[in-house]
């Protein structure tokens, strides 16, 4: 079969299904609860009032994809290519949001920045994180550094972690076993290993909740050339949460987490500079703690997010390097809401990056921002704001956003159309400036103008379909060359995202989406033209679940660093098998997935291995 056909069947069948469903809306009758949104704005607001694309994956999304990575999960959703999340265990992530990189994309971990100064992008490392801690996910595509400032050019992805019980005393234990094969070695032995276990509760006013949760991978080489070689990955993690209710205005939480993974990797050994098996190691360590008190009044609201992070990065190569970086991030904001109709938020943002190279090297950030939302009673909508970059290293940079959009009542539902007019400030890293390879002093900072336009029509009762174009110039894009520079010629990408989600039929459920990427100058590598995924769900009963996931992605430019020559990887499709069970008054859970059921054979990365067809097995306990 020709794989480009792939994506054309996939998405024909979900038209079909899509048509199919609508007809069968009137007698269904399923009502779906409105859905939320938050990171766009900071504020509760319904999702027909939001003009930005914004991507919830909620508690109920990640129990049914129990097994997983949180760069697994993100990588299903429109407009996202996280590159690596498909090879061998601890391989390194792009994060390619729009056709755009690791430094382009802010993370936040309970509304505070997390990143590595001392990293090439200064971005945070999504191999760090446990998905089995985390409450929900809400990404943000496209500009938002008006809310959040320097880096959220192309995506803000908000994690929320879980959240305490009602009860004095919880608890919850997950394991789970799998294999980690290659398409050429089906050996089925266990060689993935997952465990987490939580204790949380609430006492009078006090909330708390601790977890500790270890994985281990071993049985591929990173190294396609030599399969028989096995690069291990581990990781742990350890996290607490304690939240106070002083009384009913004014609460603090603490928080305090040290996560920790190495993983083997392989190189380029001398004399020969060929990719090839090594004895190489990385080694990554993150230990934050946090405060973040909150004080209620009348229509609003005033809160300090405060967090300070120390990372420790080893490579142990014949190239390796040793990595100390601390970060001290502080957000104070006060939420005021007007009425119903006008809701505003006025905040500084404060953050002091420090990393050691030759010397020790630091800059700040001190950010005022402002930003209102304007909801009317005749459909109309607006999101604003502006925010003055202040870099102890570039002076000021004014940033701003526009984002109206109209809602048009339809029945039960509504049709919406909304566009995005918004600039970004991205400046350059330390290690860029600084760092062991390939830096550059002088480098500018990067600057993007994104625009966008799209719709949205949504019936609120299972059926919702949106589609959105979306065109971001960058101005002084730092590229590598013999050392990091600004490129000489301005950039533009360009595409368009469309998703679909049908859930009008009782227990059943379907969701599609697909995304066209386009760089109208110079080459993007790793990037698909043409993406696609398909979920379909299926409740067989109130405690029995299926599901059946598709993905396809178009050819790509990598690189070949033997002869620093472009190469075309191939296109290649992925179909991934989910199956859980509760038992004993829902408190006990098992499930089962099949990755990659056709144990299809392709590249992501040039020269490294990705995984075959591989099952993976899982108990989880809730007490």
């Amino acid at each position: 079969m020709n794989k480009k056909t792939n994506i054309f069947g996939v998405l024909c069948f979900g038209i079909s299904m899509i048509g199919a469903a609508q007809q069968q809306i009137d007698s269904t009758q399923v009502q779906q609860l409105e859905e939320v949104v938050v990171t766009d704005s900071r504020f509760k607001l319904k999702r027909e009032n939001s003009g930005k694309t914004v991507i919830k994956i909620s508690k109920k999304d990640i129990e049914n994809n129990q097994g997983r990575t949180v760069s697994e999960l993100i990588n299903t959703k429109s407009g996202i290519e996280i590159n690596g999340s498909r090879s061998v265990e601890g391989q390194n992530l792009g994060y390619f949001v729009r056709g755009g990189n690791n430094r382009q994309v802010l993370v936040l971990i309970d509304g505070v920045q997390v990143n590595d100064p001392s990293g090439v992008a200064n971005d945070f490392d999504l191999r760090l994180l446990d998905l089995n801690t985390v409450e929900s996910i809400e990404v943000i595509k496209g500009a938002a550094s008006t809310l959040y400032g320097n880096a959220a050019a192309t995506a803000v992805i908000n994690i929320t972690t879980k959240k305490a019980s009602a009860k004095t005393i919880s608890g919850s234990f997950l394991t789970a076993v799998g294999t980690n094969q290659t398409q050429d070695d089906l050996n089925y032995n266990g060689s993935s290993f997952t465990n987490n276990v939580s204790v949380n509760g609430t006492s009078n006013k006090l909330t708390y909740l601790a977890s500790f949760g270890n994985r281990f991978v071993d049985g591929i080489s990173a190294a396609k050339s030599n399969n028989l070689e096995k690069d291990a990955f581990s990781r742990f993690n350890t996290n607490l949460k304690i939240s106070y209710e002083v009384n009913d205005a004014f609460q603090i939480t603490a928080f305090g987490s040290y996560d920790k993974f190495k993983t083997d990797i392989d190189g380029f050994p001398a004399p020969t500079y060929v990719f090839a098996d090594t004895d190489d190691k990385y080694i990554s360590e993150q230990t934050r703690f946090g405060l973040a008190p909150k004080f209620e009044y009348d229509n609003g609201s005033f809160q300090v997010n405060a967090a300070f992070a120390k990372i420790n990065r080893e490579t142990i190569s014949e190239f390796g390097s040793t990595n100390e970086a601390e970060s001290l991030v502080l957000d104070a904001f006060n939420k005021y809401v007007f009425n119903e109709k006008l809701y505003t938020i006025v905040g500084l943002n404060f953050a002091d990056y420090k990393s050691l190279f030759t010397t020790d090297e630091s800059f700040t950030n001190t950010d005022p921002y402002l930003n209102v939302v304007y909801v009317s009673d005749f459909g109309l909508n607006l999101n604003a704001g502006a925010r003055l970059n202040n870099h102890s290293e570039y002076g000021s940079h004014f940033v701003y956003s526009l984002n109206p959009s109209y809602t048009i009542p339809v029945k039960s539902g509504y049709a919406k159309f909304f566009g995005s007019y918004a600039t970004s400030f991205i400046a350059p890293n330390l290690s860029q400036l600084f760092g062991f390879f390939g830096a550059n002093p002088n480098l500018e900072p990067e600057e993007n103008l994104t625009t966008e336009g799209g719709f949205e029509y949504n019936t609120k009762k299972g059926f919702r379909v949106n589609g959105v174009y979306f065109n971001r110039k960058e101005e002084n894009t730092i590229i590598y060359t013999s050392n990091y520079e600004n490129a000489s010629a301005d950039a533009t990408v360009q595409g368009f995202e469309f998703e679909a989600e049908v859930g009008v039929i009782k227990d059943f459920s379907l969701s599609a989406n697909y995304t066209f990427t386009e760089l109208k100058n110079g080459i993007r590598l790793r990037v698909p033209k043409h993406k696609a995924n398909a979920n379909l769900g299926y409740n067989l009963s109130n405690k029995t679940y299926i599901s059946l996931n598709y993905q396809f992605v178009e050819s790509r430019t990598d690189l070949d660093f033997e002869t620093f020559e472009n190469v075309e990887l191939q296109s290649f499709s992925l179909v991934d098998l989910y199956f859980s069970q509760k038992l004993i008054n829902n408190k006990v859970k098992l499930f089962a997935s099949l990755t990659n059921v056709f144990n299809e054979d392709y590249l992501e990365i040039l020269g490294y291995t990705t995984k075959g067809r591989n099952v993976n097995l899982g108990l989880n306990i809730n007490l």
